[in-house]
């Protein structure tokens, strides 16, 4: 005879425990550390930051500073200069040491060393010898024409050039071997069909190299700009913002504030940053679904 249970007599279902195999008590074990990481390190400092950049004062006061109306403009003119020159001197860069040759092969490795080594020796040695006194670049001047050199770092536009190029210099390396690695994966038979039928190296880079490697290119680039809208070593080791607070970058104007004692300022001006980051994240993570 069957028996049945009412609502209240029904049994208990088991616990977790014995409803998960052994592997997926392994994965959330193995998990748990990195999810607690996640947590600690971007959840709680995302949305305290957040929080303490919450009010509306903040907006209004970083739209009545004009520090913060030149630093949104630098980190534009940052962004559309310094990272397309740097992606295309490394595109062609690319091609140049992706060569088998022995000396191009030494000559990569000195090539890498800016990229290789910190940034805070290498951009304060650029610093140092950009000094108007007793740099190194203003002494050769003198040797070379008996004048002085310039004041590199007084003028605020001269001085946000010299923080592109230090930027470009330094990273420089790292997206040349990227595109390497996609010259390099392009099949040779490719070329040596074109050399046949007499290409010269532009076609050969238009119709075969290009095509091969235009969504790492491009992939690359929405990267770099992800990255240098976070890089305040450009500009806060060479310049430190300087002169007059005229070359700060939304990444060196949280800082500025920050030593001011103004939290919720610094806060609120890396929100204002998420306008610039959210497209570029949007178009790349849609490029990699593809």
């Amino acid at each position: 005879m069957a028996i049945t249970l009412s609502g209240d007599q029904a049994m208990p279902s088991p616990p977790l425990s014995s409803r998960l195999t052994p592997a997926q008590v392994w994965g959330i074990v193995l998990l748990a550390p990195y999810l607690l990481v996640f947590l600690a390190f971007v959840v709680y400092p995302v949305g305290y930051g957040l929080w303490l950049a919450r009010a509306p004062e903040n907006y209004v006061a970083l739209y009545n500073d004009p520090i913060f109306a030149r630093a949104a403009v630098n980190t534009l003119i940052f962004l559309v200069i310094g990272i397309n020159i740097k992606m295309l001197i490394a595109l062609f860069l690319s091609g140049f040491f992706a060569q088998q040759r022995t000396w191009i092969k030494w000559l990569s490795v000195i090539f890498i060393l800016p990229w290789a080594v910190p940034s805070i020796p290498t951009i304060l040695s650029v610093r140092f010898m950009l000094n108007p006194e007793w740099g190194m670049v203003n002494h050769l001047i003198f040797t070379l024409t008996g004048d002085d050199g310039p004041n590199w770092l007084n003028d605020p536009t001269v001085a946000l050039t010299m923080a592109i190029a230090v930027h470009i210099w330094k990273s420089l390396p790292f997206w040349t071997l990227i595109l390497i690695t996609g010259r390099l994966a392009i099949s040779h038979d490719l070329f040596e069909a074109a050399e046949v039928d007499g290409a010269s190296w532009w076609q050969k880079f238009r119709y075969i190299t290009w095509p091969s490697m235009q969504t790492l290119y491009v992939t690359c680039t929405l990267l770099s700009m992800i990255w240098t809208l976070g890089d305040f070593n450009s500009v806060y080791l060479l310049t430190g913002g300087g002169p007059a607070d005229l070359t700060h970058v939304l990444a060196t104007l949280g800082i500025r504030y920050l030593r001011l004692d103004q939290l919720s300022l610094a806060m609120a001006s890396i929100v204002c940053a998420m306008p610039f980051v959210l497209p570029l994240v949007y178009f790349m993570m849609k490029r990699l679904s593809r």
